[in-house]
């Protein structure tokens, strides 16, 4: 390890001081709770994703909570969605009372396989939960074909997506709603929070509902000088809004996407000529007609052309002052799950195989071309040095 560089760590936030400067006025002004910069994040947002309606949550994991319970899933119902995800897509359908179904993905995005969706689906497959893999767009023209012939749902888990467009069309329209995370680590953050586009008037009033208790009036509604102090609890419902002051910080960061785009796209290229050139090493896939958020940047050790496992890999990367991560360990070689559904490694063959190869590079937008040239560097010496 070279002792006199500093650690690299697999991501950081991009934080200005236009964000710090935001999130004092709104510390300042007195109002803290659901206001107006929800609110004008979410006219902003929903412009974005040329949706009807955008409502602001604390997590995508609501966010897709939200949107499974108001498609009135619950139990008895199956929803179909990819093993290589983190656990919240699949808790979030548990949570309904409904049944998670696993369907296999695809080996050159891992995204899920519209193929491997369609045979899961049974009598009780109410909706699709495709997720859009480290900013990899789904193939959501073959998602979309297969719930119009099957009458399902399909909730987009789009927490990589964000900048992820379609045919020049930003994720965020394509299925009966979308939801965005602004987590840390993600392309724009509010610190914690997340956000569901739709163009379903009925789903949308249902969401709003049951993120705030049930609640017929929110803070907004009742604490100004034009509301009410009356309310009516209209549904048990959840306390999932998002603050003004993570509004603050999520819309100001929102504002630079296109910026923060421009910087993912630029690392990921200069990356990608250097590492395209090692043949034990293959590159994240862009897709044509589609555009890649660059989320994550995830490469995939070819088999047997190293002397050097992935999980050798990664503590050597981290010897040389270079953190990385895996996305995901999937669903189905989690304890809880294969004792509750009986799923086991070997089960989605794809997805265990690309498991066992890949691995995500630092990207993130404060990273310099000198740092994005060292990931290279010590992928190559990696390589080099471990060749078969």
């Amino acid at each position: 390890m070279n002792q006199h560089e500093d650690f690299l760590p697999y991501n950081l936030p991009d934080i200005s001081e236009a964000e710090i400067d935001a999130v004092v006025d709104v510390l300042r002004s007195g109002w803290l709770a659901p206001g107006p910069r929800v609110k004008a994040f979410e006219a902003d947002f929903a412009s974005y994703a040329g949706t009807k309606h955008a409502i602001a949550l604390d997590s995508a994991t609501a966010g897709m909570h939200l949107a499974l319970l108001a498609s009135g899933i619950g139990p008895g119902d199956e929803v179909i969605t990819t093993p290589t995800t983190f656990a919240a897509t699949v808790n979030t359908i548990i949570h309904t009372g409904a049944t998670p179904v696993l369907a296999d993905i695809c080996p050159d995005d891992y995204c899920i396989d519209p193929a491997a969706a369609e045979r899961a689906i049974t009598p009780r497959t109410r909706a699709i939960m495709p997720m859009h893999h480290g900013g990899s767009a789904c193939r959501m023209d073959e998602i979309l074909a297969l719930a119009r012939k099957h009458g399902l749902r399909v909730i987009e888990d789009a927490a990589h997506a964000l900048g992820t467009q379609i045919g020049g069309r930003n994720i965020g329209s394509f299925g009966d709603a979308t939801v965005f995370s602004f987590y840390p680590t993600k392309n724009v953050t509010s610190g914690r929070g997340g956000m569901l586009t739709t163009d379903d008037d009925a789903l949308a009033e249902r969401c709003r509902l049951l993120a705030l208790h049930g609640m017929s009036n929110d803070a907004w509604d009742r604490y100004t000088a034009r509301g009410s102090w009356s309310y009516q609890v209209l549904a048990a419902g959840y306390n999932y809004t998002m603050t003004d002051f993570q509004a603050a910080l999520g819309h100001t960061q929102f504002s630079r996407l296109d910026a923060f785009q421009r910087q993912r796209t630029h690392l990921a290229r200069r990356m990608s000529e250097r590492l395209g050139a090692l043949p034990e090493i293959v590159l994240p896939a862009e897709r044509t007609g589609a555009t890649h958020a660059w989320h994550l940047y995830v490469v995939r050790i070819r088999p047997g052309m190293l002397t050097i496992s992935r999980d050798e890999i990664i503590v050597a990367m981290k010897e040389r002052g270079i953190g990385t991560s895996v996305h995901f360990i999937p669903i189905h070689h989690h304890p809880y799950y294969r004792e509750t559904y009986g799923w086991a490694p070997g089960d989605f063959p794809v997805a265990d195989e690309a498991f066992e190869a890949m691995l995500s590079l630092p990207l993130y937008t404060r990273m310099t071309d000198a740092e994005a040239d060292r990931v290279a560097a010590a992928v190559e010496e990696i390589v080099h040095g471990h060749r078969t």
